[in-house]
């Protein structure tokens, strides 16, 4: 036991006084017996020893009294058993991504975390609280009740090391205590390891009730016919024993399909029939999982016609005047000789089909194309030396051609994560009618091969930027050298490499990526573009391209929902913006991972375990309410003892 206030230990020598009062009334007197009262001797002997016990009482008590005074005042203590930690800066981490929409046995995950940090946290507690997407540095309950109150879902996913950084970067002369709320979904063990072990930290995790969970994954035209667009939703089920799902397209609040689906497998597709029109609405489906991931927005444009020029021989570019009919493409073919150079700048993608030899200035005005976001597929001729080539290559990044072989080679690999094949197979195809080249280049990329042969090296492959994409074959393709045009391979190969960055199709954003978004229309310089729906406007980052403008929304907009693009009051473009899919899974709590770290059940207990250990245990209470007892002994003692 320790004293705040030692000193008042002297008082103590004040204990000498009732001593001393006492002795005094204990002195001897001499006794004389007169007859007349002689027979109250028997009872002045029982008399003086009833008196001489209270006295002894009265002493006692007195003494006790005295010393829990003093005592009190000195302020007794036992040191906290965790006494170094007592000026640690506390910090509280609340996960607020969509699975802590899930529900727990008294709501969702998230909302009774918020009551439980307004109902539990001392108010005189000064800490910082985290979210996903905010930050309030050194505040208290009291100040930031209104923003717990109306603390909503974010759309970022919990990233428990990027959090950790800036927590560590609040430069500051004491430890931290960080308290994580968080449900665990999708937390690295490996970042996790990386944290500042010298900062304390301890989980709470609230755990869902219910872990099954429909999602709806996304959304692409499976077959485009005259008046008809097939789409295709592609759905995801979590947890076991899911029931039959009902799921409904909407163009703006207009019901256009309805079925019910039934979940066989965790995966499941669904095709719907729409009329071949503009499209600016939404999927969605009801289950009693998350909400989030119940409505997956998505646009389609009017029909936009892409510009396709090829540049090289007629006899050559038959083929692509079958893939680039006239419905869908505005295609046109030219030769060196006649080529219009201020036409260039105004087509979504051009093909250099074997030519022989790239004059300067065509390099010079394709690299120009190329960064103001057209495609440009490159078809080599065996006759182009292979250094002007690889000069010419030099301009989109690190792509090069090698020695020229004159080897049979068959094509045999589909690189199905290559974006040019996004949405193009609905299985991944293993045999198929392998196409031929008799010779070919050897192509040296850093980038994945879209198409490789059967030796494993590259027939077809890409160099990509924010807003366009070089894709650069290994050989001619001439019906002499090569099979290909044959192949059932061509068409989705050139379709797709035509109108990859054409907003023909699906307009469907996920927050959060960077990917751009090409508008057709001619701005001034001082012209900006703005975006927004009835509860939401905002302004991207923008690049004046030619006749386009190119879009980057980073972590825009905050909500998902359809959008629409504006220049002033004119509407250019329809949009939509989704949540990333990543929390959907509530399988995914990696709760085990967390038995190296301290965890409580609630912040009630974190709070009374953090009392408890660091508090030190104050007992002069107790040495008050023992002077008061002793105080009502000895009134007690003087009252009723005679």
């Amino acid at each position: 036991m320790q004293f705040r206030h030692p000193e008042i230990l002297y008082f103590l020598f004040l204990l000498i006084v009732p001593i001393l009062v006492h002795l005094f009334q204990f002195r001897r007197f001499k006794k004389e017996y007169f007859t007349n009262v002689r027979f109250l001797k028997a009872l002045s002997v029982q008399t003086r020893k009833s008196s001489k016990i209270k006295k002894w009482l009265l002493l006692s008590s007195r003494l006790l009294l005295l010393t829990c005074i003093i005592l009190a005042f000195a302020q007794p203590y036992f040191e906290a058993k965790d006494n170094k930690n007592t000026t640690n800066e506390l910090y509280i981490v609340l996960d607020n991504s969509f699975s802590m929409q899930a529900k727990g046995k008294k709501g969702e995950l998230l909302k009774r975390a918020v009551q439980e940090l307004l109902e539990d946290t001392p108010e005189n507690t000064t800490f910082s609280l985290l979210t996903n997407s905010e930050n309030y540095w050194n505040t208290d309950i009291k100040s930031i009740r209104n923003t717990l109150q109306n603390i909503k879902y974010s759309a970022i996913p919990f990233q428990l090391d990027y959090v950790l950084a800036k927590i560590k970067s609040h430069k500051s002369a004491f430890k931290k205590d960080i308290v994580i709320i968080t449900d665990a979904v999708g937390l690295d063990t490996k970042k996790l390891k990386k944290s500042d072990q010298n900062e304390l930290i301890h989980f709470i995790i609230p755990k869902a009730e219910q872990k099954n969970n429909v999602a709806i994954d996304s959304v692409f035209i499976h077959e485009t016919l005259e008046n008809f667009y097939e789409i295709t939703v592609n759905l995801s089920a979590y947890g076991s024993g899911i029931k039959p799902v009902p799921i409904a397209v909407y163009n703006q609040s207009k019901l256009i399909a309805k079925t019910l689906i039934d979940f066989e497998t965790n995966k499941k597709s669904v095709n719907f029939t729409i009329p071949k029109q503009a499209f600016h609405g939404y999927v969605s489906i009801t289950d009693n999982g998350l909400p989030y991931d119940n409505i997956l927005y998505f646009s389609i444009s009017e029909i936009k016609k892409a510009n396709i020029i090829s540049i090289g021989e007629a006899e050559k570019s038959n083929f692509l005047s079958r893939i680039y009919t006239s419905d869908e493409f505005n295609f046109n073919n030219s030769t060196i000789g006649s080529l219009d150079y201020n036409a260039i700048e105004k087509q979504d993608a051009i093909v250099l089909n074997e030519l022989d030899e790239i004059p300067q200035a065509l390099q010079s005005t394709l690299k120009s194309f190329v960064q103001k976001g057209g495609n440009l597929i490159i078809i080599p001729s065996a006759k182009n030396p292979i250094t002007n080539m690889n000069t010419f290559l030099m301009n989109f990044g690190s792509i090069q051609f090698k020695s020229f072989e004159n080897v049979e080679k068959l094509i045999t690999k589909i690189n199905f994560n290559h974006p040019l094949f996004t949405s193009v197979f609905e299985n991944k195809i293993n045999n198929f009618q392998y196409p031929r080249t008799n010779s070919s280049f050897r192509l040296s990329s850093s980038s994945p091969a879209a198409l490789s042969n059967d030796d494993q090296s590259a027939f077809l492959s890409s160099i990509s930027n924010s807003s366009s994409t070089v894709y650069v074959f290994s050989a001619p393709i001439n019906k002499v050298n090569s099979n290909f045009q044959q192949s059932p391979l061509i068409v989705p190969v050139f379709y797709k490499m035509a109108i990859s960055n054409h907003n023909n199709g699906i307009n469907n954003l996920t927050i959060g990526n960077s990917n751009p978004f090409l508008v057709d229309v001619l701005l001034s310089k001082d012209a900006v573009l703005t975006v927004k729906n009835t509860t939401e406007q905002f302004i991207p980052i923008q690049q004046i391209l030619n006749n386009k403008v190119k879009l980057v929304f980073n972590d825009y907009p905050e909500q998902a929902g359809n959008f629409e693009v504006f220049n002033k009051n004119e509407r250019l473009e329809n949009i939509s913006f989704n949540y990333s899919r990543t929390e959907s899974d509530l399988a995914a709590a990696n709760e085990k991972m967390l038995s190296d770290y301290k965890s409580t059940n609630s912040i009630a207990s974190f709070f009374d375990t953090l009392q408890t250990d660091r508090m030190d245990n104050q007992i002069w209470k107790w040495f008050v309410i023992f002077a008061l007892l002793f105080l009502s002994i000895e009134t007690a003692i003087i009252r009723f003892m005679k």
